[in-house]
C-alpha cells in the first residue's frame, strides 16, 4: 500500500513539474511587474473603478456645501469674490447656528471692498467656528500661501494636496511636522476633531498607540499611508496621509448655492450644527482635483470644497458610525494571496483537459476574484485584483496551459499507439493460435507417424509461428470493425452479438477436426443477448472464445457425440456455453494456453466469469459469463 502510494506522488509529482516551474517563473515575472511600478496604474484604476462602483450611502447630512458658483460670480460681477461678499455669506450662515465653518477660498492678500468686515470676523476672539485655509507645501517654485493675517493660527487648516502620477487625488494629508515645531493640521482633520469634540468631549485627536505617527479618536486609529501601501510602489509618503475613502453616491453631501443662503430661500435646519464649508464651485475658477472613484455630473472632476468634505465625511464617519477607513494587508499576505492565484491557474491545466472547460473555470473564476475582492472593499480592504487576474490567466490559460495540454495530447497519441500495437498482436496471436497452431498441434500429435526429422520441423515451426506475436512490426489481419475467420470469410462487428455467435459457430464446425467427425447430436440455442455495453473489441474477445471453446472439442473431445452450444440471458447475466461428451481436456494441467489468458483478461475487462470444467457423466463445459 505505501509503495503504491509513493509511485501515486512520485507520478503526480512528475504531471505538476510540467507546469510547475514555468507557472513559478510566471509569478517571478508577476512579482517583479509589481515591485517596478508597471502594475500601479493597473491597480489605482481597479481601486477606482471599485470605490465607484459601491452602491450610494445615505447623503451625509452632518456637512453642508455652500458653493460660490458662475451665477454667484457673474452676480458679483468680479473675481475673486470681494472681502465684503464673504463677510456678508459668513454672517448669513452663522445666524443658522452652524457648529463650524470651514472658508476653502484663499485670503492671503485681501479683495476690496469690505476688507474690514471680513478681517473683523477673523479677529474676533470670540470666533470659535470660523476656519480659514493656507498652502503649507512648497510648490515647484519653493512657495507657499499664506493664511489671512488677521486669523488666529489655531483656526487655520492647511488645504494642499499629493496627486498620484496619474494626476487623480486618492489620499488626504492630516497634518505636517516640522521637527521639534508643533504640526500644522489640515482643515480636514482640523474640523473633525473640533466636530467630534463638540459631539462628545471624551472623543480627542491623539497619538496612535501602534502607530505614534498616525492619528487616533479613541480606540480608532487612522491607518497611515506607507510608499507601497497596497498597489502603490515607491509613492511619496512624506507627511501623514491616509487612503481616501469617498463616499458613494451621485450626491453623497447637500449642497447650497451661495445665492439662495444670501437670498434666505434655506431651511435653518439644514445648518444647526452642522459643519459648513464654503467654497468655490464654478469650473471657470479651475478649484478642481480629478478622481474617478466617485461619479458626478462631470465625471472624473471633484471640487476641491468638496474633497475636503470627503475628507471630512471620512474621518467622522469611522469614528461615529464605523464605516470602514482603507487598509491593506501587509507585503507577505499579499504576496502569498497572489501565489495562491497562480496555483489555482497552475491546477486548471492540471485537472481540466478541454480548452472550452479552461475557459470557462477562468471566466467563472475571475469572476468570482472579482467579487471577492469588491466585498473586501465593502468591508474596508484593498487587497491585490490586478496581478492576481494575471497571474490566473497567464497560468491557466497561457503558457503553463498549453504545456499541460501539449503533455496531455502527447500522452494520448502514445497510449493510442500502444493500445493499437496492442490490439494488433493480440487479434495476430489470436488468430494464429486459433488456425494454423491448431492445425499444427493436430499434426503434433499424430507425432507416431510422422518422420523425426520432419517432427523436429514442425516443433520449430511450431515455436516460431508463436514467436511471430512479440514482433511489433506485425501487419493488421483484422480491420478495425471486421472479425476474419479463415481465408474466406470477413463479419462486421457492428452486428449483434447473436448474430455474431451463430457465423462463428457455423464456420467453426465445418473446419475438418477430428473429433467434430463423431458428433451425431447438436443442440443449438442462440437467444438475443444484450450487447449495448460492448465495444467493437469486446465483441471479438467473445467470439475468438466461442471460436476456441468449438475447437478445443474439435481437438480433444475424444468419442463425442453430442454438442450444445448455449448463448442467452439468465437471471440479468449474458452466458456461452458449450458442452460435450466427450473424454475431454486434462483439468490437472497447471499451464494456460493462450486463449485462455485472452479470456481471462476479458472477464476481467467485463467484470464477468471464465469456467472449464468437467461434465458429468463425461465430458467438458467451457462457459463465459458477464
Amino acid at each position: 500500500m505505501t509503495h503504491q502510494l509513493w509511485n501515486r506522488v512520485k507520478s503526480e509529482f512528475a504531471v505538476w513539474q510540467v507546469g510547475l516551474l514555468p507557472g513559478l517563473l510566471i509569478f517571478l515575472a508577476v512579482i517583479i511587474a509589481r515591485l517596478t511600478g508597471s502594475l500601479q496604474f493597473l491597480e489605482l484604476v481597479m481601486l477606482d473603478n471599485f470605490l465607484r462602483l459601491r452602491p450610494p450611502e445615505p447623503v451625509d447630512e452632518r456637512i453642508v456645501i455652500v458653493g460660490i458658483t458662475e451665477r454667484d460670480i457673474e452676480k458679483a460681477k468680479t473675481y475673486p469674490i470681494p472681502d465684503g461678499n464673504i463677510a456678508n455669506l459668513l454672517k448669513k450662515i452663522r445666524s443658522y447656528k452652524p457648529a463650524l465653518i470651514g472658508l476653502d477660498i484663499i485670503r492671503n492678500v485681501s479683495v476690496k471692498p469690505g476688507t474690514e468686515e471680513l478681517n473683523a470676523i477673523f479677529r474676533d476672539k470670540n470666533n470659535q467656528d470660523v476656519f480659514a485655509v493656507e498652502k503649507a507645501l512648497k510648490d515647484r517654485d519653493g512657495y507657499t500661501i499664506a493664511p489671512p493675517p488677521k486669523i488666529a493660527k489655531e483656526m487655520v487648516g492647511f488645504v494642499d494636496a499629493i496627486l498620484d502620477d496619474d494626476g487623480y487625488l486618492r489620499r488626504s494629508i492630516l497634518d505636517i511636522s516640522y521637527g521639534s515645531v508643533e504640526p500644522r493640521l489640515s482643515l480636514s482633520l482640523l474640523l473633525a476633531a473640533h466636530y467630534l469634540q463638540i459631539h462628545d468631549q471624551n472623543i480627542i485627536l491623539e497619538p496612535g498607540k501602534k502607530d505614534p505617527l498616525a492619528a487616533r479618536f479613541g480606540s480608532l486609529e487612522l491607518t497611515r499611508f506607507r510608499r507601497n501601501f497596497g498597489g502603490y510602489i515607491n509613492a511619496d509618503d512624506g507627511e501623514n496621509q491616509i487612503l481616501l475613502n469617498y463616499r458613494s453616491g451621485n450626491q453623497p453631501f447637500r449642497f447650497i448655492s451661495a445665492g439662495e443662503v444670501e437670498s434666505g430661500k434655506v431651511k435653518p435646519e439644514f445648518f444647526k450644527n452642522r459643519i459648513v464649508l464654503v467654497g468655490i464651485t464654478a469650473l471657470s475658477a479651475k478649484d478642481v482635483v480629478n478622481s474617478s472613484a466617485i461619479g458626478g455630473i462631470n465625471p472624473a472632476l471633484v471640487y476641491g470644497v468638496e474633497a475636503q468634505a470627503h475628507a471630512i465625511s471620512q474621518i467622522i464617519s469611522a469614528v461615529l458610525d464605523g464605516r470602514p477607513l482603507l487598509n491593506v494587508w501587509s507585503d507577505g499576505w499579499e504576496y502569498i494571496w497572489i501565489f495562491g492565484w497562480g496555483i489555482v491557474g497552475i491546477s486548471l491545466g492540471r485537472f481540466l483537459r478541454s480548452p472550452w472547460k479552461i475557459m470557462f473555470v477562468l471566466l467563472t473564476s475571475s469572476g468570482l476574484l472579482l467579487l471577492f475582492c469588491y466585498g473586501l472593499i465593502m468591508l474596508g480592504w484593498w487587497v491585490p485584483v490586478v496581478p492576481s487576474l494575471i497571474i490566473l490567466w497567464l497560468n491557466g490559460g497561457g503558457l503553463t496551459a498549453t504545456l499541460f495540454y501539449r503533455y496531455y495530447q502527447d500522452i494520448k497519441v502514445r497510449e493510442s499507439r500502444l493500445k493499437e500495437k496492442e490490439a494488433v498482436k493480440q487479434r495476430i496471436f489470436t488468430r494464429i493460435h486459433n488456425e494454423p497452431l491448431q492445425t499444427l498441434q493436430l499434426l503434433l500429435r499424430e507425432r507416431d507417424s510422422i518422420p523425426e526429422s520432419l517432427l523436429l520441423k514442425l516443433e520449430y515451426l511450431n515455436q516460431e509461428i508463436r514467436d511471430i506475436c512479440d514482433d511489433d512490426k506485425a501487419h493488421v489481419l483484422d480491420e478495425e470493425n471486421v472479425l476474419v475467420l479463415g481465408n474466406d470469410m470477413r463479419i462486421n462487428l457492428r452486428q449483434p452479438l447473436r448474430e455474431l455467435l451463430q457465423n462463428v459457430y457455423i464456420h467453426t464446425l465445418e473446419k475438418d477436426f477430428p473429433y467434430f467427425q463423431g458428433i451425431q447430436v447438436k443442440i443449438i440455442n442462440f437467444d438475443p443477448i444484450d450487447d449495448s455495453k460492448l465495444n467493437v473489441e469486446d465483441k471479438r474477445g467473445l467470439c475468438r472464445f466461442l471460436e476456441e471453446a468449438l475447437l478445443n472439442v474439435g481437438k480433444y473431445a475424444n468419442g463425442a457425440t453430442r454438442l450444445h452450444v448455449v448463448c442467452k440471458q439468465e437471471n440479468g447475466k449474458q452466458i456461452i456455453r458449450v458442452t460435450d461428451n466427450g473424454i475431454g481436456i486434462n483439468q490437472d494441467s497447471s499451464s494456460q494456453s493462450l486463449g485462455t489468458k485472452l479470456t481471462n483478461k476479458l472477464a476481467k475487462k467485463l467484470q464477468g466469469e471464465f469456467r472449464r470444467y468437467s461434465h458429468s457423466p463425461k465430458g467438458t463445459i467451457c462457459e463465459f459469463i458477464w
